[in-house]
């Protein structure tokens, strides 16, 4: 069999310029998404050129996820001094922030700083640094190729986050031994879920393609139920609430084979579609079961809800 080779592409005659060509390209949904699944992080543009003090950051995203932002910062060129000093002035402006730095080449200074400022910060505050290529194989066109060279040590933030809060107690221990071996069966399985860094509490966050939006999957140790919520938030959170409700609530009964329970929750902030179920959670022996059950009813939740919340 006859086979092609790899041809690097000089990043210039692909892009002339970043903010003219490089920018708008890395934020068109498509381009984004490669992004983010190459971090691990889904996420949904803001704006371009955002002002953060007196430096405009080049992509302003959400984690949606998190809900936090997710500055991106651009050079198609080797790594310098000016754009280093521009991170670490958004990384002060705000509370939660993940910073990703794209550039052609990063020197080993630049990596370093990234490393230690990883080292330094909690677990609200983290820095990618990602080199960019393009390849191409004789005349077909070129794609891009995103390298991690830097990014958050997330087991030396966990224990730094633990050291400075209280001592974690035996229910949330068992909460977070529980989120691990979740991870794990899904990392085993076929699944597309991503599941974010498993947290000592009793839910955990899966993205829906928008902010404002969420699924979070839920044990509870003290109730003996594990649930799925599909969280509305933002604010517009009861007005997306009730069109959901009107467009799809027979239709989701039916899809799912089961009666979803639709809650407003007038007084809240948020608005919540969920399914629950009775499950001994203190019991690991059954973690797989329970685990199963949630693979499979995420998977479709995540593929019913999420078109339907992006048409919204």
């Amino acid at each position: 069999m006859k086979l092609g080779r790899f041809e690097k592409i000089d990043l210039r005659e692909i892009w002339n310029g970043e903010a003219t060509d490089f920018t708008p390209w890395l934020a068109s949904p498509e381009n984004i998404e490669l992004l983010g699944d190459r971090l691990g992080i889904e996420l949904e543009v803001q704006e371009q050129e955002k002002s953060v003090g007196p430096f405009k950051a080049d992509i302003l995203c959400k984690d949606t996820v998190t809900d936090n932002y997710v500055l991106i910062e651009n050079q198609l060129e080797r790594t310098d001094h000016t754009h280093l000093g521009q991170l670490m002035t958004y990384a002060a402006g705000l509370d939660a922030v993940t910073i990703i730095w794209i550039a052609k080449t990063f020197s080993e200074e630049h990596r370093a700083a990234l490393d230690w400022l990883n080292s330094i910060t909690d677990d609200k505050i983290n820095f990618f640094g990602i080199e960019i290529e393009a390849y191409k194989i004789e005349d077909s066109i070129p794609a891009p190729m995103f390298n991690i060279v830097a990014k958050p040590n997330d087991w030396t933030k966990s224990i730094k986050s633990a050291a400075s809060s209280t001592k974690i107690t035996e229910t949330k221990q068992l909460q977070l031994e529980y989120w691990e071996a979740m991870k794990k069966y899904f990392e085993n399985s076929d699944t597309f879920l991503k599941c974010q860094k498993p947290p000592p509490q009793h839910w955990t966050n899966f993205a829906l393609g928008r902010s404002n939006f969420n699924i979070a999957a839920i044990c509870s140790v003290r109730d003996d139920f594990i649930r799925i919520d599909v969280n509305i938030g933002g604010p517009d959170a009861k007005d997306s609430f009730h069109k959901l409700k009107n467009l799809y609530e027979e239709d989701a009964n039916e899809h799912f084979d089961v009666t979803l329970e639709w809650n407003e929750l007038p007084d809240a902030k948020v608005s919540i579609i969920n399914l629950k179920k009775d499950a001994q959670v203190s019991v690991r022996g059954l973690w797989n079961e329970q685990h199963e059950w949630f693979r499979k009813n995420l998977e479709q939740f995540d593929k019913y809800f999420r078109p339907k919340i992006k048409a919204l």
